[in-house]
């Protein structure tokens, strides 16, 4: 398909299974789909999600969403997608101001805040999170974006350490974004209060390490 890419074949960097929409009048109806897909998956989860049910809900053929999302699992890809650039946009507004010890206490927190409270907030990315851990290609795509949100994190730690070996400052900066992944996936998969525990428990040690030392 024209536009189209297959993951992982281009220069390393990982592709999109879906066609990319260059008109406006598709790029519309491609929104619709995923708004489609969006709220279906809210309602019943992605396993139970039909592409038919899609098309119906978005106001398309069938022929016109399979020419842009193959399967259900470039819906998901699409999704996930979408959340990346949104999250990574965030967290690097978030961080690039940050200047001194407190500055990363107070940015760091609130960053924690708002990607567990997104995550209580929308069934959709727990959804897409579920699926994500089940396709290896997702999982890479996963993986590049924390390595890309531990960038940010890393050139905070830069500034406020200067002396300090900048391979060790990525290390801790990787391993404590893939510690906060793991922890949100914890705690929405338990009770609100102990979820609210453990996001509360990892935000205390990443700032230990971060801003404590």
């Amino acid at each position: 398909m024209q536009g189209s890419t297959v993951a992982g074949s281009q220069d390393g960097q990982i592709a999109s299974p879906r066609r990319a929409p260059s008109q406006q009048r598709s790029r519309e109806r491609v929104e619709r789909m995923l708004a489609a897909a969006s709220a279906l998956i809210a309602e019943q989860g992605s396993d139970a999600m039909r592409m038919g049910e899609v098309a119906e809900r978005a106001g398309v053929s069938i022929g016109s969403l399979y020419q842009f999302f193959p399967d259900k699992r470039a819906i998901i890809w699409a999704l996930a997608e979408r959340h990346t650039v949104q999250s990574q946009a965030c967290i690097a507004a978030a961080l690039a101001q940050v200047s001194d010890a407190e500055g990363l206490r107070r940015a760091f927190s609130e960053l924690v805040d708002i990607y567990y409270g997104l995550f209580l907030a929308e069934p959709v990315m727990r959804d897409i999170w579920s699926g994500t851990q089940a396709d290896k290609a997702l999982r890479e795509l996963e993986l590049a974006d924390s390595r890309a949100n531990a960038e940010f994190l890393t050139a905070v730690l830069k500034r406020l350490r200067p002396a300090a070996d900048p391979a060790a400052l990525e290390t801790t900066a990787l391993l404590i974004w893939q510690m906060g992944e793991a922890t949100m996936r914890l705690a929405i998969s338990v009770s609100r209060k102990e979820g609210d525990d453990l996001v509360a428990a990892y935000k205390r040690m990443a700032l230990r390490e971060l801003v404590d030392e």
